[in-house]
């Protein structure tokens, strides 16, 4: 996938995955609520377009940071989880919470 920064710097290339607007959010609802279908997030996010959103859990599913698995509805449905790669982000999302709740008032 295409880098937008272009360096090898580390935190550089993280950005690069998880860095985009809505992103964040995205991973947040899955380690809130656990694995979620497309339209829960359109409702959890409110504002984000259809079209952003496919492209977020696509590069997501791209990194191996998020998975989909379809299940037998008419018409077929999926739901996306995380990946043991995306549960490891667990903590650097706390620690984004931490922070937000002592500093973003």
């Amino acid at each position: 996938m295409p880098s937008s920064y272009g360096l090898k710097c580390p935190v550089a290339r993280t950005l690069d995955i998880i860095g985009e607007r809505w992103t964040i959010l995205i991973l947040r609802d899955l380690f809130l609520d656990g694995p979620r279908k497309f339209q829960d997030f359109e409702r959890s996010l409110a504002g984000i377009s259809a079209t952003t959103l496919s492209a977020r859990l696509k590069r997501l599913e791209g990194y191996e940071i998020v998975a989909r698995r379809f299940y037998a509805e008419h018409p077929p449905r999926a739901e996306y989880f995380l990946t043991d790669k995306g549960r490891t982000l667990g903590p650097i999302l706390k620690q984004l919470l931490d922070w937000g709740i002592r500093h973003a008032r």
